[in-house]
């Protein structure tokens, strides 16, 4: 266990309250249970000061200290706060921040998490994230990625938070729902601490000081500067902090005045160096200027090299607020003239700043310098994996200067690809409109259309399809044409256009096989894959497979590879082929390392998950579900959810509900319009297992009448399953009997979710459904064969499921040798149950088997009830006619259920009339 941090530094008034917290978190940070604590509280209230008060207890602890100082001004770096934090911890913060695509920003964050985690050793680590409110979007996210994780680790990170800061309301709600998070508001002092920092003063001066200045302790710090150098005017108070530093500038030379005021116009943090060449002065000249400046409390050193900080962000604001248009003007031009020379080698690390100074001079007729160091500083952020500060700077590119249309054109691409990776969709398809009504080509007009990819969002895609439909009127180019094809097919998709997505995908793939364009092939072999759903389609999906597989030997392309190989490894789980797609798993993890990032990594996941359910593995299926789910959900949380849900709800078929999917069940939800109707229904399945009849019913209900319904191609199957096992446990016999006529084309197949959950053959699905309508002889053989293909399959827990409900529905039916062969059947469902850790069946099993060796296995009261269940009785029906209450008739009908192996209310009917006669 770690030693109790204690000691400080010495001098911090009247926040004794607050390091007591402070101490408390950082013990239990260091002895493994992380802490991110949000300190926030308006300008000068002291957040950085107490922040140096734990630093310097966590060094006398032995903890390590990071420091990442968020800059006031636009125009720091991507990812600031951060690489100080890298550069602090001795880490290449350039090899760290870099990398291409949304995968590798995945890769980024989670690599920061690991440098963070491995640094803090056994002694912790603080990080202390100065004036968060002040960070680029992208810092924010990898701030809210760690806090996440922090609660296993030896670490406490402080990151403070000014009020009344628009980023600060919407910042401090995301991070505080961090599982980790505390939140420590800063108030101003009382009269007592002011008197403290005034100690020659009245108590009547000390009250006026602190009805002035609210007990800020940097208003009061002011105050008592003042009081000191006899400017202080009891009855002319100053009514800000900006009053008071703006009036000590009328008391340093003037050329001190001009040195801190070029100061202000580079940021927060300025070099002795380039502050004098922007001033065109010697060093030597400007030395007795700062040590004026740090004398009357405008700025501090930060060490020997020559760098230098404003005392306070307000301190800062107050010298730029007194500066004429004209300076501020000359002051910006000159600062970015210097940075442009003095890093002309490698402009990297300033391009941003660079852009921010030329960006103030574009009102002052400069707008087309503003808009190239823009573009520039835009482009760099997007290669570093900040794409919401890449937008920003792009849309400040856009309003820097009036541009040609081709050029406005070309930048509200690159806008839209930014807000895209950015997950702004609304945001990506504004630019590519504003893209495609600038465009001068027909090139430019395809590029615009291409930047928006289909998603579940019908208000999106239609945006989308006008833009692709538009582009395709003009666009001759034939890889151009089938890549908007290709798009304008799986907008289909999304809008269930069925006949559409078969059309424009061959049209797509015909057009691209002939232009031999790589990247306009993979489009359209995509498109055309999503076109052939479901067992119709297997034969052409294997096919697409080969093809893609083709190109990826050619290309030696990864993801051409990793496709061709998922393709194929669907296609054979639907078939029932689980040997050989577990075979084939491995190439699939060779492509997928190959390729790298959270999005191929979750696709081997969602597939090895699969597999794994259907072998029975239920431990290593939910164990591989929720990597892949924890990888995907930070990238496209929408199809991660969707993925492990639907595992979950397969599994809760035969190992029960677990804790995530009881939540899901439980919880609100509103699914996209396109996966609604399946939503709807495997939740309700998914409610049923959780032992939630009501919650089923309702959610069956919202899926609305039959005729309704609205399944995606690749999921009409599953969806039939899912809405009639839940029709069968509410007892919905119509629309019961018309799903048993979806399923009757679906024979001799197995029932696959898109890749992410099995669910057994056909036959099992028309058997269970058969049975619950009381039709026990075509249950019976469906069940028979749903055995014969399981065992083929390979897939013993759905062996297990159709030999229970055979043996069910064998005594059920109650025929001459029925009984027998039901204990039969049931023994082998038992032993299987029992080495698979088939919890769901278990009772089920063992209940079966127990009624098999009486005459029926009921009490006298539970052989009433079920006379009374076959007369169509309700529960509160029997309560009345036997004198009981409603809710002790439901528990003899569940318990006849479990003793008898039924699962519905129409088979203790259909065993009863049998029984009697």
């Amino acid at each position: 266990m770690s030693t109790p941090a204690r000691g400080g530094v010495e001098g911090i008034v009247g926040r004794e309250r607050e390091l007591g917290l402070l101490r408390g978190w950082l013990d239990a940070a260091r002895n493994g249970s992380g802490r991110l604590v949000l300190c926030s509280g308006e300008a000068g209230i002291g957040k950085t000061r107490l922040a140096q008060e734990l630093a310097g207890i966590a060094l006398a602890a032995g903890a390590t200290v990071a420091w990442g100082r968020c800059v006031e001004t636009e125009g720091a770096p991507a990812y600031w706060p951060w690489r100080q934090v890298l550069r602090s911890l001795g880490i290449n913060a350039d090899r760290t921040l870099s990398g291409e695509g949304t995968e590798d920003r995945f890769r980024l964050f989670e690599d920061i998490v690991q440098v963070v985690e491995e640094m803090a050793g056994r002694d912790g680590l603080v990080v202390v994230l100065d004036d968060i409110h002040r960070a680029d979007e992208d810092s924010v996210l990898v701030l809210r990625h760690l806090a996440d994780q922090l609660s296993g680790m030896p670490v406490l990170v402080l990151a403070t938070v000014r009020d009344f800061e628009p980023a600060s309301t919407r910042l401090m709600p995301e991070l505080l729902r961090a599982p980790s998070a505390e939140r420590l508001a800063l108030k101003g002092f009382g009269v007592p601490e002011v008197g403290e920092q005034l100690p020659d003063a009245t108590i009547k001066e000390t009250q006026q000081v602190h009805a002035v200045t609210g007990g800020n302790p940097l208003f009061v710090r002011e105050v008592a500067r003042a009081m000191r150098d006899g400017s202080w005017r009891p009855d002319r108070p100053p009514r800000t902090v900006l009053d008071i530093v703006g009036a000590r500038l009328d008391r340093i030379s003037p050329d001190c005045r001009r040195l801190v005021q070029a100061g202000a116009i580079v940021g927060r943090d300025f070099q002795t160096g380039l502050l004098a060449t922007t001033l065109g002065r010697p060093v030597d000249d400007c030395l007795p200027l700062i040590d004026e400046a740090v004398a009357f409390g405008f700025v501090d050193r930060v060490n020997d090299s020559g760098d230098y900080r404003f005392v306070h962000a307000l301190t800062r604001d107050a010298v730029e607020a007194s500066l004429a248009t004209a300076d501020r003007v000359a002051l910006h031009r000159a600062v970015a003239e210097v940075l442009e020379a003095r890093f002309a080698d490698d402009l990297s690390e300033h391009l941003a700043e660079i852009a921010r100074h030329r960006a103030e001079l574009a009102q002052y007729g400069e707008g087309e310098t503003a808009r190239l160091w823009l573009v520039r500083a835009a482009d760099d952020a997007v290669r570093r994996l900040a794409y919401e500060e890449g937008a920003r700077l792009y849309r400040a590119a856009l309003a820097a200067t009036p541009l040609p249309a081709e050029e406005r054109s070309r930048i509200q691409v690159a806008l839209g690809r930014a807000a895209y990776l950015a997950g702004d969709l609304q945001g990506c398809v504004t630019a590519a409109a504003a893209a495609a009504e600038a465009a001068q080509s027909p090139e430019q007009k395809a590029e615009a259309a291409l930047v928006v990819e289909a998603v579940p969002d019908p208000g999106i895609n239609a945006t989308a399809k006008r833009l692709c439909e538009e582009a395709l009127a003009i666009t001759d180019d034939d890889a151009l044409r089938a890549r908007l094809l290709a798009q304008r097919s799986h907008l289909a998709f999304y809008d269930g256009e069925q006949e559409r997505l078969d059309v424009l995908s061959a049209e797509a793939l015909d057009l691209a096989r002939t232009s031999h364009d790589f990247h306009a092939l993979m489009d359209a072999l995509r498109a055309r894959q999503e076109a052939c759903p479901g067992p119709a389609g297997r034969a052409e999906r294997l096919e697409l497979a080969s093809e893609m597989l083709s190109l990826a030997q050619r290309t030696n392309s990864a993801r051409a590879a990793m496709w061709g190989e998922l393709w194929r490894l669907d296609a054979l789980i639907e078939s029932g082929q689980l040997a050989a797609a577990a075979e084939g798993l491995p190439a699939l993890e060779v492509a997928v390392k190959r390729l790298g990032g959270p999005v191929s990594a979750w696709h081997h996941d969602r597939v090895a998950a699969c597999l794994a359910q259907a072998r029975g593995r239920y431990d290593e299926a939910a164990a591989i579900a929720r990597r892949g789910f924890d990888r995907m959900r930070v990238v496209e949380p929408a199809p991660a959810s969707g993925a492990y849900f639907a595992l979950l709800t397969s599994l809760a078929g035969h190992v029960g509900v677990s804790e995530d999917a009881a939540a899901f069940a439980r919880q609100a939800f509103d699914p996209p319009p396109r996966f609604a109707t399946m939503s709807r229904l495997s939740r309700s399945y998914l409610q049923l297992c959780a032992g939630l009849p009501d919650e089923a019913a309702s959610s069956y209900r919202q899926a609305g009448p039959m005729e309704t319904w609205s399944l995606p191609a690749f999921f009409v199957l599953p969806g039939y399953v899912y809405a009639a096992l839940a029709c069968a446990g509410l007892g919905r016999h119509d629309d019961l009997a018309v799903l048993l006529e979806r399923l009757e084309p679906f024979r001799g197949e197995h029932m696959v979710g898109n890749g992410v959950a099995f669910m057994g053959p056909a036959e099992l699905a028309l058997g269970r459904a058969a049975a619950a309508l009381g039709r026990f002889d075509a249950a019976i053989d469906d069940l028979t064969t749903a055995v014969r293909q399981a065992e083929s399959a390979g897939a013993p827990g759905f062996v297990a499921e159709a030999e229970f409900h055979l043996a069910t529905a064998l005594r059920a039916r109650n025929a001459a040798g029925d009984r027998d062969r039901a204990l039969t059947v049931a023994r082998d469902a038992d032993r299987l149950v029992r080495s698979l850790g088939m919890t769901a069946y278990a009772d089920r099993t063992a209940a079966l088997l127990g009624a098999g060796h009486a005459p029926n296995g009921l009490s006298p009261r539970e052989a009433e009830v079920a006379a009374l269940v076959a007369e169509g009785l309700t529960n509160r029906q029997i309560a009345e006619r036997l004198v009981l209450s409603e809710r002790t008739a439901q528990n003899h009908v569940q318990h006849i259920l479990s003793k008898l192996g039924f699962a519905t209310r129409s088979q203790i009917a259909a065993w009863s009339a049998r029984s009697d006669r």
